[in-house]
Parts: C-alpha cells; structure tokens; sequence
C-alpha cells in the first residue's frame, strides 16, 4: 500500500473503491459530469488543491479528459497535478459490453499500471507498513463521543459543523473523517468544535 499525500480525484465509485485497496489518501470521486453542476464538490476540491494538492486520474477516453480538463482549469496552477493511465483495451468484469470506446477505465487497470502512473506524477508518496501514523487524526470515536454521529441530534450537530468547516452539507461521517484529517490537525479540529454554535 502506498500512501500519497494529494487528494485524488476520480471518476466514479468503482474508481475510488479500486484505488482505496492500494492507496492510503483521500480519494474524491466526481460522480462524472455531475462535477460540472456541483458548486460544493467544486468548492472542496479547490480546498483541498490549496491545502494538499490534488492529483487528477481518470479514465483515458474522452469523457474523462472532458473531466480531467474541466478541473483542471478550475484549479490554481501549480496545484495539479496529473496520472495517465494507458490505452488498454477491453471490458471491465462488472460490464455486460466495453465502454463505447472499448477501453478500460481505472476500476479495471492493474494495480501495478494504476501505481506506476501515480508515481510518474511526481505526487508525495511513501510505502505505509503497519500502522505509523505520524500525527493525532480525528477518528470515529470523536465524532461519536462530540455528537456528531450516532446519536439523536447527530444530522443537526454535523450540518452545523459542516457548515462552520465550509464542507458540503450531504458530507456523512465516514466521508467527513478522511476530508477533515486531510485539511486540518486534531487541534484544530477541537477548537472548531469549541467555537460551534448549534
């Protein structure tokens, strides 16, 4: 497993499922073309670019360039950073039929092809052996002791916390987990949490 410090951003659900088996990171699906009309997904990637970096990796036939160019001029130079992966054809075995151009997107490349292709884009990436966090992370057992999961207020206590963090409003738990510990330290995690008015 490799641990890459960008946020990634992929295509679809398949895509983020394909990658969370080898990388340790954020990985931000754009639910295709929908990115086009999201203002919030586009307002957190444009955070994430800015704190962390992004790293774009789509699919290697047009809709994913359509994609990739769409955030790509969306996002301050020198924030992106770009993986290709290869022209490989073929059908991916959750598919009745190939893509309309018969080649295959990141859920069905290889996982040595997809890992080559992250480590040629220059992205900040280190091999994770066991368990060896550097830092403290906000974990599941903070948002359930502060209240914002699990219990009969939760929805309300995390839609106000998201709303002081400036994060989309459909965030659930576990995908708050990973965006929060990408954008901020534990510290400062609980002092938003002091300062939050329900």
């Amino acid at each position: 497993m490799i641990q890459v410090r960008e946020a990634i951003i992929v295509e679809g659900k398949y895509d983020k499922i394909k990658l969370s088996s080898m990388i340790d990171g954020l990985i931000i699906e754009t639910g295709g073309f929908r990115i086009f009309n999201n203002k919030e997904k586009m307002a957190l990637i444009r955070r994430l670019a800015e704190t962390r970096g992004i790293l774009i990796l789509t699919d290697s036939d047009s809709a994913g360039f359509l994609i990739r160019n769409h955030l790509n001029g969306a996002i301050p130079k020198g924030r992106v950073k770009h993986a290709y992966i290869p022209d490989i054809f073929g059908k991916e075995r959750r598919k009745e039929k190939p893509s309309q151009e018969g080649k295959l997107g990141v859920e069905g490349i290889p996982q040595e092809i997809l890992i080559k292709a992250i480590r040629q884009a220059g992205v900040d990436c280190g091999v994770l052996e066991g368990n060896n966090k550097r830092f403290r992370e906000v974990t599941k057992l903070d948002l359930f002791e502060l209240g914002f999961s699990g219990g009969e207020d939760s929805r309300k206590k995390r839609a106000a916390l998201l709303k002081t963090l400036n994060l989309p409003e459909h965030l659930s738990p576990n995908a708050l987990l990973p965006v929060v510990n990408c954008l901020m330290s534990y510290e400062e995690f609980c002092q938003a949490v002091k300062n939050l008015k329900y």
